[in-house]
């Protein structure tokens, strides 16, 4: 890859930053100037802390801008990314005779979900699953709202999955530990991680909560869920 390359990837995640208005720059992670702010959100600082703020070297304060609208705008590249690959995964699954895990581990964004259940990781399910991967891309636009059901806290964490994969790639210069804060912000009290752990001292599975027939059930009245999903 040479810096060409580089350069036109970083520009175009940089236009798509201004796409990803779900989710302001503060939420992942850029410490706000005091000058940018209301009124009452430097009610929400001490003194000190704001005083540290204005403090920070402007050149350093538009490297963490420019860190975090990058990052941004890897977030709505990589929904799109996700969803095309989910796509790629059900065409796929149309040939086989049979899911099998040793199939989804050949997979684009299946090979991402707990292995354990990858028998269960059929037409069906991916279907379903797109139409939650596509609510959670569109909340990326429109505002951002809690993942609803673990398939939806799953999806988030193949986005970011994709993030990860694309920032290896180029390279890209993004905000120390950006995947912890996205994470923080995203998921937070989310149980789903649960189903990633591996070996003899991994916790045993709540399968009232987590178990795969729960997935596209939502946690609680408040929570929603597509329809297609829940059908």
């Amino acid at each position: 890859m040479n810096a060409d390359e580089d350069d036109d990837i970083t520009e175009e995640l940089l236009a798509d930053a201004g796409k990803l208005t779900g989710l302001s720059l503060e939420l992942l992670g850029l410490d706000p100037h005091p000058d940018d702010m209301t009124p009452e959100q430097r009610l929400q600082f001490g003194p000190e802390d704001l005083a540290e703020m204005a403090a920070v070297p402007a050149a350093d304060r538009l490297k963490a801008v420019s860190q975090t609208r990058l990052l941004a705008g890897l977030l709505w590249n990589s929904s799109g990314i996700l969803l095309d690959q989910l796509f790629h995964d059900l065409e796929t699954q149309a040939g086989l005779a049979a899911v099998t895990p040793s199939g989804i581990a050949k997979s684009y964004v299946l090979s991402s979900l707990p292995p354990q259940f990858a028998s269960s990781y059929d037409a069906g399910f991916t279907r379903k699953f797109i139409v939650v991967a596509s609510d959670i891309a569109a909340s990326l636009g429109r505002g951002w709202a809690a993942p609803g059901c673990i398939a939806a806290e799953l999806a988030v964490r193949c986005l970011l999955d994709q993030a990860e994969i694309t920032e290896d790639i180029y390279e890209l210069d993004l905000p120390e530990d950006w995947r912890a804060q996205v994470e923080e912000v995203l998921l937070e009290d989310a149980d789903s991680a649960a189903l990633y752990a591996d070996g003899p001292d991994a916790p045993e599975i709540d399968t009232d909560k987590l178990g795969f027939e729960q997935w596209f059930k939502p946690f609680a009245p408040g929570h929603t869920v597509p329809a297609y999903a829940r059908s």
